[in-house]
């Protein structure tokens, strides 16, 4: 939940123009993250590994991203192709999710999942940290920008990729949809 609370706090941050506000904005993503990884570890060393946590925790993780790369979109610094690969792939992920739901089924993020919200994480951050460098040092501006949409494109493919192998393992919710609608 408290990603979830840390979310808009990081946006305003973002967007509100003052002495280093990326720098503060990264620290609120970096300490929403951060919340992530404790989360899971929280849960998996005591054994309270729950259905509404399978639930909420991509949730959280999708609110935080999809903020920040909208927040990249909005000030030119992120590829609208690269946004639309990503937010397919949490689309195609959560569509997987409500079908397993309707059958009783809880889906958990798997090992790609988790790679995908690792690489946006550090994207991101990366991101942050070069906005405001490049306002600092506009020499650097170009190169270290070159390098963050580079970042950004790699973690768009990886989500992709994430999203490819997340509804594949997944197929035969669909499969037994298709088999059953033509009966």
């Amino acid at each position: 939940l408290l990603r979830v609370l840390l979310t808009p706090l990081f946006l305003l941050l973002f967007f509100w123009e003052f002495p280093f506000h990326y720098v503060l904005s990264a620290v609120v993503f970096a300490a929403a993250a951060f919340t992530d990884y404790l989360d899971g570890y929280l849960a998996r060393k005591r054994h309270l590994v729950t259905n509404f946590g399978k639930f909420l925790d991509p949730i959280a993780d999708k609110m935080l991203t999809t903020a920040a790369f909208v927040g990249l979109l909005a000030i030119g610094q992120m590829s609208a192709w690269a946004l639309m690969l990503i937010l397919v792939r949490e689309f195609v992920v959560t569509s997987v999710r409500l079908v397993a739901a309707e059958k009783g089924k809880v889906v958990a993020a798997n090992g790609w999942g988790k790679a995908k919200t690792v690489a946006q994480y550090v994207a991101i951050l990366y991101m942050l940290a070069v906005l405001e460098v490049s306002a600092a040092v506009p020499q650097l501006a170009c190169v270290l920008l070159t390098v963050g949409q580079v970042l950004l494109w790699i973690t768009a493919v990886l989500t992709a990729i994430a999203g490819w192998v997340y509804f594949w393992q997944n197929r035969t919710y669909f499969l037994e949809d298709l088999r059953g609608d033509r009966q």
